[in-house]
């Protein structure tokens, strides 16, 4: 299985700068076939990376400090 940190790196990476995905884009890149299983590990992965400041989080334009409910998420230092 593809590391989830990657993943979402890699998919933020691949859109222009600004640009948000979803959480669920990154677990359909790990998992086809059955991506609900692989949102834990997503979520886990998006936690370390809010903590380490790589990415940011936000939810209908408005900035998250942590995950909760719906969120989009975003490089860090491209607002």
């Amino acid at each position: 299985m593809i590391d989830p940190r990657a993943a979402t790196l890699d998919l933020l990476a691949r859109r222009r700068a600004g640009a948000t995905i979803c959480p669920s884009e990154v677990a359909r890149a790990l998992s086809r076939d059955d991506w609900r299983a692989a949102m834990p590990s997503v979520h886990a992965a998006i936690d370390g990376l809010v903590r380490d400041g790589a990415v940011r989080l936000s939810w209908k334009g408005q900035r998250l400090a942590t995950r909760s409910g719906p969120y989009r998420i975003a490089l860090s230092g491209n607002d």
